[in-house]
């Protein structure tokens, strides 16, 4: 079945990944037993019921009930597929990931045409945005002024996440509703303004040299053709080189440290006397 599924879908690298594929083959099989199945009864009636066979109508009609029985099983498998797989694995993909799974958080905001986003820094907290602080320059309209900001990183179209953690995306947007499509990742999430809306999966697998495509599956403009993004997935030592070098370049450098005038003058003397001696 795997086999199977390997050749129609997208690479799958997501931990959920498997269940979702396996219940998308066997919605498919069931739709191709009702296309051959309700196919032969149509031209089965289509030979029973023609004009040269029955001359005179009948208006009673077929008196069995076997298209009865037939339609109640449809909707009896079609009721256990929704209970006994849909609706765990939809329940699964909402859970909030367990507190010691430490799942890192990232957020996305979509607008006409791009998705940014925003990772939190070594502290762990987001920091501030303000609608009027948005511009071209400041797309999400983060604070500079607060603190938990200063070490914040941002980037368009391009998601770089570890391998074999937790993942949760803080999907929302800026203008019109978008669609956060991972083929890969096996996730669809529409990102609605005025919400936030929690993506949740696990990465198993680092793309190498490979970038994962970020698609919109929402017609939602003029521009929507190239409203294109680039997933990565990382070792964990390689994304943490890439998180560190980013926040390098984001944080203002160090003052150099100040010596005050006393010590300065003291410091003189004694590197005078020093020089005085060695010449002695």
């Amino acid at each position: 079945m795997q086999g199977l599924i390997g050749k129609y879908l997208p690479e799958n690298a997501a931990a959920h990944g498997p269940q979702l594929d396996h219940m998308t083959m066997i919605v498919h099989w069931l739709m191709l037993v009702l296309f051959v199945g309700w196919g032969a009864y149509f031209i089965y009636v289509l030979f029973r019921f023609r004009s040269g066979r029955t001359e005179q109508a009948d208006y009673q009609g077929v008196k069995s009930h076997y298209s009865t029985y037939a339609e109640v099983g449809v909707a009896v498998f079609e009721a256990v597929l929704l209970v006994g797989f849909a609706i765990p694995a939809w329940a699964a993909w909402v859970s909030p990931h367990p507190e010691d799974a430490d799942p890192f958080m990232v957020r996305v905001v979509g607008e006409q045409f791009a998705w940014n986003v925003h990772y939190p820094g070594p502290d762990g907290i987001f920091g501030a945005r303000e609608i009027d602080l948005v511009s071209s320059s400041n797309a999400l309209g983060l604070d500079p002024d607060d603190p938990a900001g200063a070490d914040d990183v941002t980037t368009i179209n391009q998601l770089r996440l570890p391998v074999d953690r937790p993942v949760t995306v803080l999907l929302s947007s800026k203008d019109v509703i978008h669609s956060f499509a991972l083929p890969v990742m096996r996730v669809k999430q529409d990102a609605v303004p005025g919400m936030e809306v929690a993506v949740r999966f696990t990465p198993v697998k680092v793309s190498g040299d490979e970038r994962w495509e970020i698609g919109c599956a929402q017609l939602c403009g003029l521009g929507h053709y190239r409203m294109r993004g680039f997933l990565t997935i990382l070792s964990p030592d390689e994304f943490q080189q890439w998180i560190d070098g980013e926040v390098a370049k984001r944080m203002p450098p160090e003052p150099e440290p100040t010596v005050a005038p006393e010590e300065a003058a003291a410091a003189d003397e004694a590197a005078a006397e020093a020089l005085e001696t060695a010449e002695s």
